[in-house]
């Protein structure tokens, strides 16, 4: 029998349910959830999910209810500032050919949802509204009195309580100077027939960033824009670390008018499409991308961190939540050996996940370079990248042989122990 009878694991997003769900079916252990909120979070937009971390999803047994609930379309079309389309890629589609599995944009809040749904389905305690005030070794305490377990696991993201008071106290996040604002807008709001222009995830390229379109739901009824750009945050007061929603007429107003500045060059039905979405904007979301520097402690005692409380990276390669599902299913492997004392195991995941984690943070961070400020030279040279890219590849086949596409073929299931 593993020494591993329960687990306590802090943080209910969707790391801390995805682990509460593998190490509760899988490995037989008890686990408790606690969660600082008062219930589920409703921030954040909509996240992507990629090919290794479908696959995964499928296994924890609820990918099909979240197939039910999120958009699969996969062709990646890359419009000019002025709205004429560079070129397009089914960008999984070799990857879908290997896995089964190809793409998923669903709304963070259902993706949480259809967890929940899953861990309470399970009969998994989760408690809410419950403040951490320390760890040590297995013994959590909170306001309300202390609880002792075999495994404690910080699921709690970037600006995690478990790092920053147990792990690593000095390992902290930092601003990537990449900064976005999005908004989810009902699709009844845009002219008919405004949906059969979104066949995937549109980029647009802009001379202050990146503007991106993509469906969130099943039937397309709700679109979500999001635009990233570099930005200098304030010095004091409200520095977003989490961000925050401006729901205030002004606020909503002045960024509109930012907006249609920069996308005045926009024409065609594409550029009608993109005005019409941000004039049917009521609120929009700003958030700064922070992410955790390489390296830095992921274990102490019987502590370990997963997803972004360990290695936070920029969203730019859409692999933040797989990130955190290969964490746990390598975990829960590395907890069938009843053998291997924690420490070990601990010591063996960090000797895996490194390689791993590390090159999808460069790639990342390679990604998020196409968000920065540039000037009209500047932009013509991206355009003409970005067209030469699509094309040369769609003619010498290059997507349907892999080249982009292998580390979404990644299976964590069958690497050596």
């Amino acid at each position: 029998m593993s020494e591993i009878q329960k687990a306590i694991i802090i943080g209910a997003g969707p790391a801390g349910l995805a682990a509460a769900l593998r190490l509760h079916k899988h490995n037989n252990i008890t686990c408790v959830i606690y969660e600082l909120r008062d219930q589920p979070t409703t921030l954040g937009g909509a996240v992507g999910i990629m090919p290794n971390g479908l696959r995964l999803l499928d296994r924890l047994g609820v990918y099909d209810n979240l197939c039910a609930r999120g958009y699969g379309g996969a062709m990646l079309t890359v419009h000019s500032a002025t709205g004429n389309v560079l070129g397009a890629q089914d960008f999984v589609g070799w990857a879908r050919s290997e896995t089964g599995y190809g793409y998923l944009r669903i709304k963070r809040v259902d993706l949480v949802d259809v967890l929940l749904e899953a861990v309470r389905r399970e009969g998994i305690e989760i408690k809410f509204g419950v403040r951490v005030t320390g760890v040590e070794d297995g013994i959590v305490r909170t306001e309300s009195g202390d609880e002792k377990a075999d495994l404690v696991l910080g699921c709690d993201g970037i600006h995690s309580f478990v790092r920053k008071s147990v792990v690593d106290p000095g390992f902290v996040g930092i601003y990537s100077g990449i900064a976005g604002s999005f908004s989810i807008v009902p699709a009844s709001r845009l002219p008919p027939q405004s949906t059969d222009l979104m066949n995937g995830l549109h980029a647009m390229t802009t001379e202050e960033g990146m503007f991106m379109v993509n469906p969130c739901t099943t039937n397309k009824d709700e679109v979500m824009w999001g635009f990233s750009r570099e930005v200098q945050l304030p010095e004091s007061g409200k520095d977003g670390r989490d961000g925050w929603e401006e729901t205030r007429k002004a606020e909503v107003e002045g960024f509109r008018e930012y907006l249609f500045k920069v996308l005045a060059k926009a024409s065609g039905e594409w550029g009608a499409l993109v005005k019409d979405l941000v004039s049917n904007t009521s609120a929009i979301n700003f958030y700064p991308v922070y992410r955790l520097p390489l390296g830095g402690r992921w274990y102490k005692d019987r502590c370990l961190l997963l997803g972004d409380a360990a290695h936070a990276m920029s969203p730019h390669a859409g692999q933040g939540t797989s990130m955190a599902l290969e964490d746990v299913f390598l975990l829960s492997r590395l907890l069938e050996d009843s053998s291997r004392p924690l420490p070990q195991v601990f010591a063996r995941f960090d000797e895996i996940r490194r390689p791993r984690v590390n090159e999808i943070y460069m790639q990342a961070v390679k990604n998020a370079g196409a968000r920065k400020k540039t000037g009209p030279w500047g932009l013509w040279r991206n355009e003409l990248i970005y067209s030469m890219y699509l094309n040369v590849s769609s003619a010498l086949g290059l997507d349907k042989s892999g080249h982009g596409q292998k580390h979404l073929v990644y299976d964590i299931d069958e690497v050596e122990l």
